[in-house]
């Protein structure tokens, strides 16, 4: 399947609707909202993820029946889901609330993440807003815009390439394991600024938009990356794995650095992953 921009616009529609619906009074107190431990007290779930997954799922059957559809909260529960993206004809991997403890703690940075795989590739994503209620979006070999309510598109570009003392981005060390983790701590002094937001949807819009330079990631689940990954390579971007090898939606290990161009994020792994 290839996808185009009515396809695009048409789960742009169903995103912001669920968001709308299931997501934002949840937020806003108008509906109860409560919240549960999966693994540890920074990974929770609560009821609004739940309910937009659900409502994502059966909207996006309707409009592509047939295809696989892989929610975060369904891997939870099914595992061997993860197994199938890469020979699934048509695959949309959801993450109904990134940033769920921003979520739970009242802090208006979360989004919406869709994502769909055709043959284990990434075709399309969409990362969406529900407090700003825009999205941006990309279609492999298309480009990435920022759509936003009552305005046209806007194409988005990476920023321009820097010296690593000049990058700013998000180095998540906590996934690291260790050695690897006490060496990048101790070698982010060497770039200008790291920060974290606890959300990957914004880290992603963030650098697609080239309000940072770098992002660098350890844990590789599907529904965090995969529609981030494609908006940041469609906006001009360089990726792959920390060994250099591509990044793929089906790879759950390796880690994975984002830069502005390949000289770019060679320089950031060597002047981070060295122990010099």
């Amino acid at each position: 399947m290839i996808f185009d921009s009515a396809d695009a616009a048409q789960i742009s529609e169903i995103i912001s609707d669920v968001a709308r619906t299931e997501i934002m009074p949840r937020f806003n107190g108008k509906i109860a909202n409560a919240a549960r431990e999966k693994t540890s007290a920074f990974d929770i779930v609560t009821d609004a993820d739940e309910a937009a997954e659900q409502q994502l799922s059966k909207r996006l059957l309707s409009v592509f029946p047939g295809a696989l559809i892989i929610g975060e909260e369904a891997a939870a529960r099914d595992p061997a889901l993860l197994g199938k993206i890469e020979h699934a004809e048509l695959a949309f991997i959801i993450d109904p609330i990134d940033g769920t403890k921003n979520f739970a703690s009242g802090l208006p940075l979360f989004g919406v993440m869709v994502a769909a795989t055709v043959r284990g590739h990434v075709a399309f994503g969409a990362i969406h807003d529900p407090v700003c209620r825009d999205t941006v979006l990309a279609i492999r070999g298309e480009g990435a815009w920022r759509h936003r309510e009552g305005r046209g598109p806007v194409r988005l570009h990476v920023a321009q390439p820097v010296p690593v003392d000049q990058m700013q981005g998000v180095a998540g060390t906590n996934f690291l394991p260790e050695p690897l983790r006490t060496t990048v701590t101790r070698n982010l002094a060497r770039c200008g600024l790291n920060f974290w937001m606890r959300c990957a949807a914004h880290e992603y819009r963030m650098a697609a938009s080239g309000h940072c330079h770098f992002l660098v990631y350890n844990k590789l689940m599907p529904w965090d990356h995969a529609a981030g990954w494609l908006v940041h390579q469609e906006a001009g971007g360089w990726s792959a794995h920390f060994d250099g090898e591509p990044y793929l939606p089906y790879h759950l290990a390796g880690g994975l650095v984002c830069a502005p161009d390949r000289a770019s994020g060679m320089a950031l792994c060597e002047a981070l992953f060295s122990d010099s």
